[in-house]
C-alpha cells in the first residue's frame, strides 16, 4: 500500500511567533484520519521568530526528536543538558519518568526552523536522557545515512522503539533503494524539493505511508531532502 499524504492536507497553526504544520493530529488540529502511523506519533514542522520560543513544559515516555533545517535551536531542561543546534544536529530526548525543557530561538534577527518527531517508546518509566550528533551534509548525499535506531549503530542517536530513521539528500541522477522487512511500516517525509518514490511524485511538505511492499525505490530528485522512517506495525 501507498498512501499519499499532500502538504497542504497538514493541520496548520499561526501563532504569530510560531508558524507550523502538523502532519498528524496534534494541539488544536484533530484529524481522525490522522493520529500516527505504527509508533509515530508526531512530525511539525515549526517556525519560530527570532528571541522567541516554547518555554519551560513537561514530557514523559516519548522518544522525541528534534531535527534542525535552518537557523539555531537553544535547549535547556531538567537534566541541566544546555546546548545550541543548527542544520546538521540531531538531538534525542527520552523523556522516560518525565523531563522539562524549553527551545528558543537563538538568534536575535533569523527565524529557526525544524521538524520535530514523537515516536512512542517501547519501554516505559525509564531515567530521561539526552544526545545529539552532528551528521555530515557529504553523509547524506546520494545516500540514506541512518541518524536513529534502536541500538545506536552507525553513530545514529538512540532511540528506545524498534525504529529506524533514515536522512537524505538527493538531486539529479541519485538514485537510492531501500528494503523493508517483513511486517515492517515505512514513512516518507518530504523536507525540500521534489522526489519520485515508487513512481510517486512528491513536492516540499508531502509524504507517504508504505506497508506491505519489500522494496523502496527513490529517484528523480530535484534538489530534495527527506526523512525515512522504518517502522513496526
Amino acid at each position: 500500500m501507498l498512501q499519499l499524504t499532500r502538504s497542504n492536507r497538514r493541520g496548520a497553526a499561526d501563532h504569530g511567533w510560531l508558524q507550523s504544520n502538523h502532519t498528524f493530529s496534534f494541539g488544536s488540529y484533530y484529524n481522525q484520519e490522522e493520529m500516527g502511523f505504527g509508533p509515530l506519533r508526531v512530525i511539525n514542522e515549526d517556525r519560530v521568530q527570532p528571541a522567541q520560543g516554547f518555554g519551560t513544559h513537561g514530557h514523559k515516555d516519548m522518544e522525541i526528536i528534534t531535527y534542525v533545517l535552518s537557523g539555531a535551536l537553544e535547549h535547556k531542561d531538567s537534566l541541566g543538558t544546555g546546548s545550541v543546534i543548527r542544520y546538521g544536529d540531531v538531538q534525542r530526548m527520552s523523556a522516560g519518568t518525565g523531563v522539562r525543557h524549553s527551545e528558543f530561538n537563538h538568534s536575535d534577527e533569523e527565524r529557526v526552523h525544524f521538524l520535530q518527531i514523537w515516536i512512542e517508546p517501547n519501554v516505559k518509566n525509564i531515567p530521561p536522557s539526552y544526545e545529539e550528533k552532528h551528521f555530515e551534509t557529504s553523509s547524506k548525499t546520494g545516500r540514506l545515512r541512518l541518524i536513529a535506531s534502536s541500538d545506536a549503530r552507525d553513530g545514529s542517536v538512540l532511540i528506545h522503539q524498534d525504529a529506524s530513521i533514515y536522512a537524505s539528500i538527493m538531486d539529479n541522477d541519485d538514485s537510492v533503494d531501500y528494503t523493508l522487512g517483513l511486517n515492517r511500516l515505512a514513512y516518507v517525509h518530504l523536507i525540500r524539493g521534489k522526489l519520485e518514490v515508487n513512481g510517486i511524485p512528491l513536492a516540499t511538505g508531502d509524504a507517504l505511508k508504505i506497508n506491505d511492499l519489500s522494496k523502496i525505490e527513490f529517484k528523480n530528485a530535484k534538489d530534495a531532502e527527506f526523512l525515512l522512517f522504518d517502522l513496526p506495525y
